[in-house]
């Protein structure tokens, strides 16, 4: 049974999605003003492995991630450069992209804030027109903290605390701690029209409108970084809950511990960002996404250069593993008996598989997750490739393949599919169970599958046909 660690009430709850079967995941994708760095990839790839891990265990999953496009440091970045902003967004987005892409991250729906200006603009309306917000003198739209009772609840900070972007808001306020939803054009900036006149959208309303309109008024999970805990998420919730009228508008909240540098957070201020750029000229996309895909996604990360030598050292020795594997099948050098020491193999992988299983419904644990993974690597090379035998072979083979379906960084060595030898074989033992089957031997029909699906290979009957595929 799947726990996770809910933000909102910090404790561990049973996962149970709003539609059974189906789970919805929004996650603050990047403001496109700069290259992105090791900080961003830390939660990318952490809420991919949670949605890979949820597709496994067999949910539906639709994920959510979206692009600022429009924003306060973009407008500055253009003026810096002499540039437009358009083209300032336009860069990083497609360095965004293509780090996803080389991460072997799939997103299901990049929605951008630009292309969503009208869905922004009735979400504010509606908050306006439910008394939660108002509209000051120069066209802003501030959303009326004070109006919304359990303000405060997700982040444990009170709201009477500023943050820097509202600050040159603060006199056309009604309380210095309510937050700009719509914010009046200034000289110079890009702005659409709106009711309230020309202006561009605040920076918390965007995901609210947009995770809605993708999502549904409720939804399951909603993730990020821990520093957008407060305010983006604490108003996030506060706006959306209000103008939805639905408590709660996000199930389950879930946030990424900091990626460090000698124990200090990451960040453009220390000067100590490491753009994916310059980490992916030093090493493979695989081993950066392996060394973030191994730390539970709420712990603090150190980079240091020695870890990720130390994940590359655990890259190849799966790789290794996963080719000594495939090389067993393919070269047909095994025995088709089981003996004792391949019948406690195969029990000892019913083990791992069951920790990898019982680690990731703890929160997703997948520290100690992959321990299991490592530990089946080492089988390999130490009892397997020993004394080679075919089911045992063939389950290690499919097991790596099962737990790289979290994993995420052995596509390569899985691209070819089985090796010929092995599907050759198990097409014979399809057809003779086809044969069985049209004779009305059912009992030795059905005692094949089961046996296969022992091995890792589950047969499907559909008609007259079978087909089959790696458990």
């Amino acid at each position: 049974m799947l726990r996770v660690f809910n933000t909102l009430g910090r404790r561990l709850e049973v996962f149970e999605p709003v539609k059974p079967g189906k789970v919805s995941i929004y996650v603050c994708g990047p403001t496109v003003y700069d290259y992105t760095h090791l900080g961003h990839a830390r939660t990318y790839v952490a809420f991919d492995i949670i949605k890979r891990y949820l597709k496994l265990i067999g949910h539906d999953v639709f994920h959510v991630q979206n692009i600022t496009d429009i924003d306060d440091k973009i407008i500055k970045r253009a003026a810096e450069e002499g540039v437009s902003w358009g083209d300032v967004a336009d860069t990083y987005t497609r360095d965004y992209l293509d780090a996803l892409s080389k991460l072997n991250i799939r997103v299901d729906l990049h929605p951008r804030v630009t292309e969503h200006i009208s869905e922004i603009i009735r979400f504010v309306q509606t908050l306006v027109e439910k008394g939660h917000a108002y509209v000051a003198p120069s066209g802003s739209v501030y959303f009326d903290v004070g109006s919304y009772e359990g303000y405060g609840e997700l982040s444990g900070r009170l709201a009477r605390e500023l943050w820097g972007q509202e600050q040159e808001f603060v006199r056309e306020k009604k309380n210095p701690y309510d937050f700009a939803l719509w914010k009046a054009a200034k000289p110079g900036e890009p702005w659409w029209e709106s009711p309230w006149g020309p202006g561009r959208p605040g920076w918390h309303i965007e995901c609210s409108a947009m995770s809605t309109l993708y999502l549904g008024d409720q939804f399951d999970i909603h993730g990020g970084g821990s520093d957008l805990i407060f305010p983006h998420h604490e108003n996030e919730r506060a706006q959306s809950e209000s103008a939805l009228g639905k408590r709660p508008w996000v199930k389950y909240w879930l946030h990424t511990g900091m990626l460090t540098v000698r124990g200090e957070k990451m960040s453009k201020s220390l000067g100590n960002i490491v753009s994916l750029k310059e980490a992916f000229s030093k090493w493979r996309p695989e081993i950066v996404r392996l060394w973030l895909a191994t730390v539970h996604y709420r712990s603090v990360t150190d980079f240091s250069e020695e870890a990720l030598h130390q994940a590359q050292r655990n890259y190849e020795r799966l790789v290794a593993a996963t080719k000594a594997l495939r090389d067993l099948l393919r070269k047909g050098e095994y025995s088709f008996r089981l003996s004792e020491e391949g019948r406690s193999l195969l029990e000892k992988m019913g083990e791992l598989r069951k920790g990898f299983y019982d680690s990731m419904d703890d929160d997703f644990n997948v520290s100690k997750a992959f321990s299991c993974v490592y530990e089946l690597t080492s089988l390999v090379f130490s009892r397997i490739a020993q004394k080679p035998e075919g089911a045992v072979i063939l389950r290690a083979y499919s097991l790596m393949e099962e737990f790289n379906r979290v994993l995420g960084v052995l596509d390569s060595a899985f691209a070819e599919g089985p090796p010929l030898p092995f599907e050759q074989l198990v097409e014979l033992v399809v057809e003779v169970r086809k044969r069985l089957r049209r004779s009305k031997n059912y009992e030795l029909a059905d005692w094949i599958r089961s046996e296969m699906a022992k091995l890792g290979v589950k047969l499907y009957d559909r008609g007259e046909e079978t087909t089959w595929q790696l458990a």
